[in-house]
């Protein structure tokens, strides 16, 4: 019944935040909020709304390490897998602003998170974990940042094409959209407890730690509806989308789904290893890399395949170890 209540549960927060999604557009979209601001909001929190409801129903319930390892899997799975899949499919150029602005700043969140999560082992301090003060830099972090951001392409906006963000409930009366809205975040909530209690069970009959499971199975299934999004783009050879929407996401997870868990709710993580946050270092320096490696400023097949090495190389340690 595990398996099954897995499926149901990564059902439900597929269709949620799809849902969720769409009628948040189309409810923005009727108080004429413009398409960039949707998109760089709405939108991109709710492809994460899996993530956020994963970790933050863990930290509620003490499981740190699901909570922790969920952002740290997914952030791997974003570059690795996403962007490996992506690249492989379609090459792609990159854009100045995301080399110059973006990737360092993501470049900083992992390694502040890297800093604070693992505390005990590099001040000596209590345990490893992340505080309430701690979730509340990330969060401030995290607005500062968006400001910032919107700020400053809302200066560039009249330079740029504009383009709108499309609904498949465009039209619908604003009370079914608003009701089509709770439902989609009831689904969230339900789905993130469900998926979640099925992983820990099976975790233990595997006599698997919470960690790795939530490294690997957690992180991938949360991260389902970048990676569909991202292999759809590369079919239709906008490649392109999916290193902005990765570099985003991962700085999202960390600084505002981090952020609000341990702010709700501070947690301590055990079984999420330093090599762990180490990998994800390693991937979020490989975005840079690709930017300056062969191709300046362009993501090639080959970088692809190599990303997509790492990932099966990193997975297969995690079953082994």
């Amino acid at each position: 019944m595990d398996y099954l209540f897995l499926v149901i549960g990564l059902a439900l927060l597929l269709l949620g935040a799809e849902f969720l999604v769409d009628s948040s557009v189309a409810i923005a979209k009727r108080a004429q909020i413009s398409s960039f601001i949707i998109g760089l909001t709405i939108v991109g929190m709710g492809t994460s709304a899996p993530e956020l409801f994963v970790s933050l129903s863990s930290a509620l319930s003490g499981h740190g390490d699901v909570a922790m390892g969920n952002i740290v899997g997914s952030n791997i799975c974003n570059i690795f897998l996403i962007l490996g899949v992506s690249a492989t499919i379609t090459p792609f150029a990159i854009q100045n602003d995301i080399v110059k602005r973006d990737i360092p700043f993501g470049i900083f969140a992992a390694l502040l998170l890297f800093v604070l999560a693992n505390d005990s082992r590099i001040f000596n301090s209590a345990e490893s974990g992340l505080s309430r003060i701690e979730g509340i830099v990330f969060l401030v972090l995290f607005f500062a940042y968006m400001a910032f951001t919107i700020t400053k392409s809302l200066k560039n906006r009249s330079k740029e094409e504009e383009e709108e963000a499309e609904s498949k409930l465009s039209g619908k009366p604003l009370p079914l959209l608003i009701l089509i809205a709770i439902a989609s975040l009831a689904g969230l909530i339900g789905g993130g407890n469900l998926f979640l209690s099925s992983a820990e069970n099976l975790a233990r009959a595997w006599g698997v730690s919470e960690a790795v499971i939530a490294i690997t199975i957690v992180a991938i299934g949360t991260s389902l509806p970048e990676l569909i999004t991202s292999i759809i783009a590369s079919l239709k050879n906008n490649s392109e989308l999916a290193l902005g929407n990765v570099i985003g996401s991962n700085t999202f997870n960390i600084l505002l789904i981090l952020g609000t868990a341990s702010t709700v709710h501070p947690f301590s993580i055990q079984g999420i290893r330093i090599e762990d946050f180490a990998v994800m270092i390693f991937a979020t320096l490989c975005t840079l890399g690709v930017a300056f490696s062969f191709r300046k400023y362009f993501f090639t097949r080959g970088e692809g395949i190599f990303f997509l090495v790492c990932y099966v190389g990193y997975t297969a340690y995690l079953v082994v170890r």
